[in-house]
């Protein structure tokens, strides 16, 4: 079928996007349960992924990078498990790790 009324204009995008424009993350998986969202995200500008989640009704919002040797499933099932870990893990660094002191 020809439509008349339409003309060619060229591509619709003929050109890439910018170079100094800062690269998007992608959302690879998403889950919303009980007002809490989880998303596993890309970041293609350097490759790493983490894990964004947004709880609607306490209103609290975190966002953990996916480390060397964490499984991304895993973080994206578990946030709040590695979040605690984490927290724990800086703890220690920044007070000295007590484990194995005997108090004076």
């Amino acid at each position: 079928m020809v439509y008349p009324h339409i003309q060619y204009r060229g591509p619709a995008h003929p050109d890439p996007l910018p170079a100094s424009r800062p690269a998007i993350s992608r959302e690879l998986d998403s889950r919303l349960s009980d007002g809490i969202h989880v998303r596993l995200l890309w970041h293609p500008a350097d490759g790493h992924m983490s894990v964004a989640v947004d709880d609607r009704k306490t209103g609290e919002a975190f966002e953990l990078p996916v480390g060397d040797g964490d499984r991304a499933s895993d973080v994206y099932h578990h946030p709040y498990a590695y979040a605690a870990r984490r927290r724990h893990r800086d703890a220690e660094r920044f007070h000295g790790s007590t484990h194995g002191a005997i108090a004076a």
